[in-house]
């Protein structure tokens, strides 16, 4: 009788767990701290607790997520970039990490050779354009035709320079022949308070935090950034379907050690991380915000980052965002 799909994939996972646990069995020694480079509040930090709350039962030791927003993840990267490479300091971001590879001439930090990726956990299906409901549009088209009769009169916020907030919107701007101008914020939930404030009239923004502000008429949604429409806001069109098949971005959610922690204690966190992500109850509530999971090795998210600094280096010659 073959055991079933799922559950080799549980007895696989288990005794990689297992085994880590056997190779550095002294790890972790105290607390975990969970750099995560953007405000309470913003998608970021919801996820970095989902994760802090889900390894830290794994681990078998507290991990506290430590916001530390700046200058686009900046701020946050850099601390991990310098702390000790002894698997206790941990960072969460999204795909700006790669952004500020791409955008900036000179970080304080080498964005490949300082740290050691974990894993990356989830994926999105995009971003949604969302704009405040006294904005007089109700679709994409009509946002387009407004912009053009007040150009640079519009304005979007970004999570940072360079986030993949800031990098979509210029894209749309760079498909749409539209001059919607840029106000960049220390995460998103800053830009899309000022949304719901109408002093700035429009953001993209996940799924993760936004749907209820959707429910409410707060905003009003005008299109995803992903491939296909989100299986938590089905009714919302995709931007390939409304005729801008350039505009096509999903979001990422990732973890990195220091460069140099020891390989057993990625592969530990790589190993729970996994657990975690298949376990039903986590299904649940990466659903719930419209996130897949992913788990990939150190080794597929290495890659992926390399991709993705190819990707995103592409994007920002389409946009014509020069470098800083």
């Amino acid at each position: 009788m073959s055991i079933s799909r799922r559950l080799f994939f549980a007895l696989a996972t288990l005794a990689a767990s297992a085994a880590s646990a056997a190779a550095d069995p002294a790890y972790p020694t105290r607390h975990i701290r969970l750099i995560a480079p953007f405000t309470a509040g913003s998608t970021l930090d919801i996820m970095a607790r989902l994760v802090a709350e889900r390894l830290g039962a794994g681990l078998g030791h507290n991990v506290i997520v430590d916001n530390r927003p700046g200058a686009n993840g900046i701020v946050g990267i850099d601390t991990v970039a310098k702390a000790p490479p002894d698997g206790h300091t941990m960072l969460i971001t999204t795909g700006s990490f790669m952004g500020n590879i791409v955008l900036h001439k000179k970080l304080p930090y080498d964005g490949i050779r300082d740290f050691a990726p974990i894993t990356q956990v989830a994926r999105s299906y995009g971003l949604i354009l969302v704009v405040h409901p006294g904005v007089p549009v109700q679709s994409v088209k009509e946002l387009v035709a407004l912009a053009k009769t007040r150009p640079g009169k519009i304005s979007y916020g970004s999570s940072g320079s360079g986030n993949i907030t800031h990098l979509v919107a210029e894209l749309f701007n760079a498909s749409a022949g539209t001059r919607i101008q840029h106000v960049p914020y220390k995460g998103a939930g800053p830009a899309l308070t000022d949304v719901l404030g109408k002093q700035i009239e429009m953001t993209f923004v996940s799924t993760v935090f936004v749907q209820p502000f959707i429910k409410d008429g707060r905003v009003r949604p005008l299109a995803l950034t992903g491939d296909e429409r989100s299986p938590v806001t089905p009714d919302i069109p995709t931007f390939k379907e409304i005729g801008y098949p350039d505009v096509v971005m999903t979001g990422m959610y990732g973890l990195w050690f220091p460069a140099k922690t020891p390989q057993a204690r990625v592969n530990r966190v790589h190993s729970e991380i996994r657990k975690a992500i298949a376990a039903p109850d986590m299904k649940t509530k990466l659903d719930e915000l419209g996130l897949v999971g992913v788990g990939s090795t150190p080794a597929e998210f290495a890659k992926f980052i390399a991709d993705d600094v190819a990707l995103q280096t592409g994007i920002m010659k389409r946009a014509g965002i020069e470098k800083q």
